[in-house]
């Protein structure tokens, strides 16, 4: 089989050109593609963008206005970090294409620290200020951390990212429910058949449609819900008419950030976790557009991702991850070319400094937004079994990791008031699934994998049949895993 050609990522070779030797990442396409494909990356993400916003912003209590502002902010940084990671300056930027946004991986501590503050005028201001320590001190450790990956592998992101959909969950069930939980009519019929048709809608546009219709399913689904829901009564179009047309997103709009210790330290197990993502991001992103992620790439964009969240919360923006559905989006078109994704960017900047295009989102009601969220959060969950299913699961140390960080993650789920007897500060980090799920599938992963490690006894084919022996077929797959 003939050896695929490679590009070579260096500026300084022209050896034996004979024409363009750009490399596709690098090139530019003509500006109506650039434009249309642009936007279909921001199509794929939009509403992942604006959902960590709408949720932390709902938990605070704020209005429809400044909820608005809240999500205007998230689009407007969301286009700074992605500006930062596919231009690039200096050694920052893994100069690929990829487009940066808010994390999910922070919604669920974020909620905790909004729980745990007596002031929710003081949450933001706290969870911003832990942000920024967070993100200086992953900017600091980026050249050192992917030198640690080795104790990240798939077992342990698996898990992670798992718990991150199972975490998110049920804000998805409750929206579905609607706006106010002490409401009579909360949890009726009507909501929850709004929510019902919107996931409806957007299977039925991921099953039998195909490409940008297909990309934009969600974004479909939630228009579709939205004016389904008028004839109801439950959709306020005041968010859109209150809106300027043109505005910036005020430094510190919320308040001067304030500096909690187990907020900070809530916000740096979800730095380690987002740092741990954008690796893992880069490696797959890197094979697709047959640039492979080097160490010296892999610190780039780590300190892409670490700036830009730091920077965030000076615009009232939150900390900031590589989307992998964006990802997919480069291997379905095959356009690999990093300035579609920087044009991408260039949208999320103008949608940021338009509140009337950020109070859209806000007009969706909570039920429509419930249905499509199942999708959005089911899916981050499933991209977390996928993993799982490449960790090497027919191992018993890595079933019983597994099956520990999960049971660990989804306490504050399942037992919400399973660490009552904590102090306040401790339990900022407690209530967070992601933040203690993650903290046990290292260590378990550390003491299982590679602290006294004896060899390959422990080797099993299906954890729920202990009894049973190891077939040849089972045995063969075995030795196949690395």
């Amino acid at each position: 089989m003939a050896a695929k050609p490679r590009f070579r990522n260096d500026a300084h070779d022209s050896s034996a050109d004979t024409g363009d030797e750009r490399h596709p990442v690098d090139e530019t396409l003509p500006p109506l593609r650039m434009f249309t494909s642009g936007l279909q990356h921001v199509a794929a993400m939009y509403a992942g963008v604006v959902a960590p916003p709408l949720i932390v912003g709902a938990a605070v209590g704020l209005s429809g206005t400044e909820l608005t502002f809240l999500t205007g902010a998230s689009l407007f940084t969301a286009g700074l970090a992605t500006f930062l990671q596919t231009l690039g300056v200096w050694k920052i930027g893994a100069r690929l294409p990829f487009v940066n946004g808010v994390t999910f991986a922070g919604v669920a501590p974020m909620l905790a620290i909004i729980d745990t503050t007596d002031d929710k005028a003081d949450a933001l201001p706290i969870i911003f200020g832990a942000i920024i320590v967070a993100g200086v001190l992953g900017f600091i450790a980026a050249p050192y951390f992917s030198k640690l990956v080795r104790f990240f592998p798939p077992v342990v992101t698996g898990t992670v990212i798992t718990l991150i959909g199972i975490s998110l969950l049920p804000v998805a069930f409750g929206w579905a429910q609607g706006p106010n939980p002490a409401a009579d009519d909360y949890g009726s019929t009507t909501y929850l058949t709004l929510a019902a048709i919107t996931l409806v809608v957007v299977l039925v546009l991921r099953r039998f449609t195909r490409g940008f219709l297909k990309q934009i399913a969600v974004l479909v689904g939630l228009v579709i819900g939205t004016l389904i829901a008028i004839p109801f009564g439950v959709t306020d179009f005041s968010p859109v008419t209150e809106a300027d047309i043109v505005g910036f997103p005020t430094p510190f709009h919320f308040g001067a950030p304030q500096f909690a210790v187990a907020a900070i330290i809530s916000m740096c197990v979800v730095m380690l976790v987002s740092m741990t993502e954008s690796t893992a991001d880069m490696l797959a992103l890197g094979e697709i557009v047959d640039r492979p992620a080097d160490e010296k790439t892999i610190a780039a964009g780590l300190r892409a991702d670490t700036l830009g969240s730091a920077l965030s919360p000076f615009f009232n923006g939150f900390m900031c991850s590589a989307f992998a559905q964006n990802i997919g989006l480069v291997a379905m078109t095959k356009i690999r070319s990093r300035f579609v994704v920087a044009c991408g960017g260039g949208f999320l900047v103008l949608m940021g400094l338009s509140p009337v295009a950020a109070s859209l989102i806000s007009v969706v009601p909570r039920p429509v937004l419930g249905g499509a969220g199942v999708v959005l959060f089911g899916s981050v969950a499933a991209s977390g079994i996928q993993t799982l299913v490449k960790a090497g699961l027919e191992k018993d140390n890595n079933v019983l990791i597994v099956a520990v960080s999960l049971a660990v993650g989804i306490i504050p789920i399942t037992a919400p008031e399973f660490y009552h007897a904590f102090p306040e500060t401790a339990k900022i980090i407690l209530d967070s699934g992601i933040s203690t799920g993650c903290v046990a599938a290292v260590l378990l992963n550390l003491v299982f994998n590679h602290l006294g490690k004896r060899g390959d006894e422990d080797t099993v084919t299906a954890p729920m049949e202990p009894g049973e022996e190891i077939s040849e077929t089972r045995g063969a797959k075995a030795a196949h895993v690395h």
